[in-house]
């Protein structure tokens, strides 16, 4: 089956990548011509929702959502999911707009989806394949050690939990109460796979190499570190008294 009757849609939020935007726009629907793509803009001081505006001008499938100030990376992946569940996407594809998620993989992880074999694809860095080629050794333990945690407390079987380049079904988004999730950084990472994992979403990876962004800064911090590590605990907790819903494998 084609992309197009699948109606994939990309969500990039975007925070002062005015530098990577137009490049990371343009890769992408020269890699999936029949997808579109839906530009998260959180009011970035720098000029980058000027150019959203210029590509949604350009291009027919190019979409903007602005939003009046920065709230964290989940909260734009949850605005833009439900922008583009109203916008009758059919596939869902998540990822940065850095370049640190490589077009090259897109195919490969629209693969199973668009074979009927799985519900979410986590393009990872931890299974045979998969390559981190440019951090540092503290970097690396921070990132390992952090997905070692989340997949002993939650029970999980997948390698990388951290990640943001992933692909998914509607049905998978519109099965989580979206307003239950509460993860602002890189935790939503870990909260929306467990979450689709307690629903019963078929959850496959395939490996990635992972690069570091062309442009602008990272934006990791202590905080975000911490945050994740609060929410894996409460997930948890959560889980054991009822409140992550969950039901058998296979209905999504």
């Amino acid at each position: 089956m084609s992309s197009a009757m699948h109606r994939v849609w990309f969500v990039l939020p975007t925070y002062n990548e005015k530098d990577n935007l137009r490049p990371i726009t343009e890769a992408i629907l020269a890699t999936e011509p029949d997808a579109s793509v839906l530009i998260v803009d959180d009011n970035s001081p720098d000029g980058t929702g000027a150019i959203a505006d210029q590509l949604a001008a350009e291009r027919p499938n190019v979409a903007v959502l602005h939003r009046e100030a920065k709230q964290g990376l989940g909260r734009a992946y949850v605005d833009g999911f439900c922008n583009v569940s109203a916008r009758g996407a059919g596939v869902v594809v998540q990822m940065d707009a850095d370049f640190s998620h490589p077009v090259r993989y897109l195919p490969d992880l629209l693969e199973p989806i668009l074979a009927g074999r799985a519900d979410m694809v986590l393009g990872s860095r931890y299974v045979p394949g998969g390559v981190i080629p440019k951090w540092s050794p503290i970097r690396r333990f921070i990132s390992k050690g952090g997905g070692i945690f989340a997949r002993t407390v939650l029970r999980l079987p997948y390698r990388d939990l951290t990640g943001g380049f992933k692909a998914m079904r509607i049905s998978v988004l519109q099965g989580i109460d979206l307003d239950a999730v509460h993860a602002g950084g890189y935790a939503f990472q870990i909260e929306m796979t467990y979450r689709a994992h307690r629903l019963g979403a078929r959850i496959v990876e395939v490996p990635i190499t992972f690069e570091e962004r062309r442009e602008g800064s990272s934006k990791m911090s202590k905080a975000i570190v911490l945050e994740a590590f609060k929410v894996v605990v409460a997930l948890r907790w959560a889980a054991a008294r009822g409140q992550v819903p969950a039901t058998k494998p296979g209905r999504l």
